[in-house]
C-alpha cells in the first residue's frame, strides 16, 4: 500500500528565460566567453530554451524548423561553409537570424568571425562571443549550466541532512526537535545541508536537489542555545553545499488515533515538486532518541536503494512458514 502527501506551501519557481547579460556575468569564465560586439547588445537579448543550437541548416538559407529561442554556436563547419559565400549571402542569412530575435551567437575555437556578422549583429542588438572551448565541450558545459539555471524551484521547511550517503529531509512542527536531532546527527559524523529553510531544484532527470542560500550556509539554529555555526564547530567536512532528497522523514505528535507503520510494508511518499519521495513519520514520544531513529531510517532506505529490503524479507518468510508447500 503506498500513500502521498505534499507540503501545502510548495509553490515551484518556473524560470522561462535568462538575460543574455545574466549569463555572460554568471558563466562568461567558466565557458571562457569574450564579447565581441559592444556592451550595449546585452541589454535586451535573452535566452528563453535550454539547449543550444547549431545553426548548420540556417547558414544555408533554410530557415524552417529554426530553434531561434536558443543559443546559436557557430563551430568549425558552419564557419568554413560561412567563408565560402560572398558577402551578399552572408548578409541575408545573419539578417535573417537577427529578425527570429535570437539570443545570441557563439563562436567556438576562438575563429575570427567575418566583419559582416560583427556588424549585423551590432546593429541588431545581437551579442556575439567568442570562446576557444570546441563545440562539443562548449555544447556539454553550457547545457548543464542552462539545466540547473532553468530548474524549477521551491522552498520546504525543515533540515537537511546527508545520512550515510542518502540526503534525508527532517521535517515537523516548529519546536518538534529537528534542530536538536541534526545537531547530534552531525555530532554523529553526517553533514549539514540545511537548517530550517531549505531550497529545492528539480533536474532534468526528475531529481529533486536541496541546498541552502549562501547566507545561512552552515548555520543553525538551536532553541535554548541560538545560532551556531557548524563549521567552526566541528569543520569543514561536516558541510555539504547540496544533496539530492533521497528519504523525507517527519516528526508526528504521538497521541490517540494516531496510527503508526508497526511493519515497514506501507510505502509512503511526499511529493517535492511533483516528484514522489519515500517517506517516513516517526511519532514523538518523551525518552526516544529521534537522531538514532533518523540514521536507522536512512540505512533502511539505503538498504531498499540495494535491494534489500527487511520489511519484505521477513513478510516472505511469514508467508512461507505459513504455507510451507510453496516455500
Amino acid at each position: 500500500m503506498a500513500t502521498s502527501s505534499k507540503s501545502p506551501h510548495q509553490v515551484p519557481k518556473i524560470t522561462e528565460s535568462i538575460a543574455v547579460k545574466d549569463f555572460y556575468e554568471s558563466f562568461g569564465d567558466q565557458l571562457h566567453l569574450r564579447l565581441v560586439t559592444s556592451e550595449k547588445t546585452l541589454k535586451k537579448s535573452t535566452v528563453r530554451e535550454r539547449s543550444v543550437n547549431r545553426p548548420a541548416l540556417a547558414v544555408t538559407g533554410y530557415f524552417k524548423y529554426f530553434a531561434h529561442k536558443r543559443i546559436q554556436l557557430f563551430g568549425a563547419g558552419e564557419m568554413a561553409f560561412f567563408r565560402e559565400q560572398n558577402s551578399k549571402q552572408r548578409r541575408s542569412i545573419l539578417e535573417t537570424m537577427v529578425s527570429k530575435k535570437i539570443p545570441c551567437i557563439v563562436v567556438s575555437r576562438n575563429l575570427a568571425p567575418p566583419p559582416e556578422m560583427s556588424q549585423i549583429l551590432e546593429k541588431g542588438g545581437v551579442p556575439l562571443f567568442r570562446t576557444n572551448l570546441t563545440s562539443k565541450a562548449f555544447t556539454t558545459e553550457v547545457t548543464v549550466l542552462l539545466e540547473e539555471r532553468f530548474a524549477p524551484r521551491s522552498s520546504l521547511h525543515g533540515t537537511l541532512l546527508e545520512i550515510r550517503g542518502i540526503g534525508t529531509l527532517v521535517r515537523g512542527d516548529s519546536g518538534s526537535g529537528k534542530s536538536e536531532a541534526a545537531l547530534a546527527l552531525i555530532e554523529r559524523g553526517h553533514s549539514l545541508v540545511a537548517d530550517d529553510v531549505v531550497r529545492v531544484k528539480l533536474l532534468s532527470d526528475h531529481t529533486p536537489v536541496g541546498f541552502c542560500d549562501e547566507m545561512n550556509r552552515g548555520y543553525m539554529e538551536c532553541r535554548g542555545i541560538g545560532i551556531i555555526n557548524v563549521e567552526e564547530l566541528f569543520g569543514i567536512r561536516f558541510i555539504r553545499l547540496e544533496k539530492r532528497i533521497d528519504l523525507v522523514v517527519t516528526f508526528i505528535e504521538d497521541h490517540e488515533g494516531v496510527e503508526s507503520d508497526r511493519t515497514g510494508l506501507e510505502r509512503r511518499t511526499f511529493d517535492i515538486l511533483d516528484f514522489p519521495v519515500p517517506h517516513m513519520q516517526i511519532p514523538l514520544r518523551p525518552g526516544r532518541d529521534m537522531a538514532r531513529l533518523v540514521e536507522v531510517a536512512a540505512m533502511v532506505q539505503a538498504g531498499r536503494y540495494l535491494g534489500h529490503d527487511s520489511a519484505q524479507d521477513f513478510n516472505q518468510k511469514l508467508l512461507n512458514k505459513m504455507n510451507p508447500s510453496k516455500g
